[in-house]
């Protein structure tokens, strides 16, 4: 896994699903991001091919839920994201919890690096979904 920082797009994986995104024309930009949170959600093992994804759906969901932090990163989508479903909040929740889950890749390497902020910061985009989920 590239990854040069904690941000939920800091990593070649997420990087390239934001060109992913860019790529689908605009009314499949939201099943694009659905399939990355329902991979997460449905994997026995998540591999962090898997859960970089789903945490940068997740960052793009939670971008435009209240309380939500836009996504201002240069390795985020280029093109603008339409309205997405509030279906998928829950959806993120979910992924989020798989990532930070035992069976999942993504966690064991932050934590085999030893890293105090990467979990955290997945933490706090869970609560404004959370928050938003109702």
């Amino acid at each position: 896994m590239g990854t040069w920082d904690i941000g939920h797009f800091d990593n070649d994986t997420a990087a390239d699903f934001s060109g992913t995104i860019d790529d689908a024309p605009e009314a499949g930009r939201a099943a694009v991001i659905r399939d990355a949170l329902v991979v997460a959600i449905e994997a026995d093992y998540l591999d962090s091919d898997e859960g970089a994804p789903a945490v940068a759906a997740a960052a793009l969901v939670a971008s435009q839920c209240p309380g939500g932090e836009p996504v201002t990163t240069a390795y985020g989508p280029d093109k603008p994201l339409p309205v997405l479903p509030t279906d998928l909040r829950p959806l993120a929740v979910k992924a989020l919890d798989a990532v930070l889950g035992e069976n999942s890749e993504l966690r064991e390497l932050w934590d085999e690096a030893g890293d105090k902020e990467w979990a955290p910061g997945i933490a706090r985009l869970r609560e404004v979904l959370v928050a938003a989920a109702g």
